[in-house]
């Protein structure tokens, strides 16, 4: 039973992670938006920079790219809270069954790892070369991000044998 709780415990965590990161993005929209631009801008990357075309200026994009990472985030959000629930409700259950249960987290967490290894690592940081940003770089907080979604996915995949009370 402690091995379930703690499953649904960590998904939990990424879960309220999330909530919080989508509370922030909204109540503060500007900071990270800021973030958005001048990364899509590629405005403080290595002067005489040869990739520099890869620069998109226009406000209406880089807001478009910072209002889907948001909906990306409620969406991970959502279903990481519904695969706690999930779980939670067939906690004392089978083991088959418990393990069914977990699908929604592990689409959650699978989105979650899936944001930060393509648009941050993968188009932030490459294709818009945000590594060469002293200011903008979030390239650690997305590896980061990447790598305690990916522990906790899979820890949560690990069979399930407990025998119940």
């Amino acid at each position: 039973m402690v091995t379930r709780a703690s499953k649904i415990l960590l998904v939990a965590g990424i879960a309220l992670l999330y909530t919080l990161v989508v509370f922030n993005n909204l109540t503060d929209f500007d900071s990270n938006y800021q973030f958005v631009k001048h990364v899509l801008s590629m405005d403080t990357t290595f002067p005489g920079n040869h990739g520099r075309w890869r620069a998109i200026s226009w406000p209406s994009a880089h807001l478009a790219f910072y209002i889907g990472i948001i909906g990306w985030e409620i969406a991970t959000a959502v279903l990481l809270w519904w695969g706690v629930l999930r779980m939670l409700y067939v906690r004392v259950q089978s083991s088959a069954r418990f393990h069914r249960s977990k699908g929604m987290a592990v689409v959650g967490l699978i989105l979650s790892m899936l944001m930060f290894l393509v648009a941050f690592l993968s188009i932030g940081g490459e294709w818009f070369l945000m590594w060469q940003s002293h200011t903008w770089n979030g390239q650690e907080a997305a590896f980061r991000m990447f790598t305690v979604a990916g522990i906790v996915l899979i820890y949560l995949m690990q069979p399930d044998t407990e025998t119940q009370p």
